[in-house]
């Protein structure tokens, strides 16, 4: 067993907030839409096979978001695309355009606030790759 000083490993690459929180708020409408759907397909308010299939598609869209958003601005882009839709869902079932309306206001907060965060990570990272760089040349010049 060694007694010397062993070196710290170095900091884990931050990960994103803004991806995590758009995860989540798609996942919770996909959740919401299953549910508008069935009550769709309770109160009979459409044909039922197009209230599946739209409740489907649209499930789908947040499932596809989830997958894309943390790989580029496609993810994001779907989820605006859900935001409409599920505003758009309030003109075959009015209490939509409420849950649409909040689950907008959701998004739209997830996805600055985790940006914000993601940011303040970044600098977080860089100042303590920074330090460990810095202690590194003082250890390597005081031996």
């Amino acid at each position: 067993m060694s007694t010397g000083s062993a070196e710290p490993p170095p900091p884990r690459k931050p990960g994103s907030a803004r991806a995590m929180f758009a995860v989540s708020v798609l996942a919770s409408e996909f959740l919401v839409v299953l549910f508008a759907t069935l009550v769709a397909h309770g109160l009979q308010l459409a044909d039922r096979p197009l209230v599946w299939t739209a409740g489907g598609a649209v499930m789908l869209l947040c499932l596809l978001g989830c997958g894309l958003v943390r790989r580029g601005r496609a993810g994001v882009v779907v989820g605006y695309v859900v935001q409409v839709l599920l505003l758009a869902a309030g003109v075959v079932l009015p209490a939509m355009l409420v849950v649409g309306a909040l689950f907008g206001v959701l998004w739209v907060v997830s996805l600055r606030v985790g940006a914000r965060i993601d940011r303040e990570r970044q600098e977080r990272y860089q100042a303590e790759l920074e330090h460990r760089a810095q202690q590194a040349g003082t250890d390597a010049a005081d031996r």
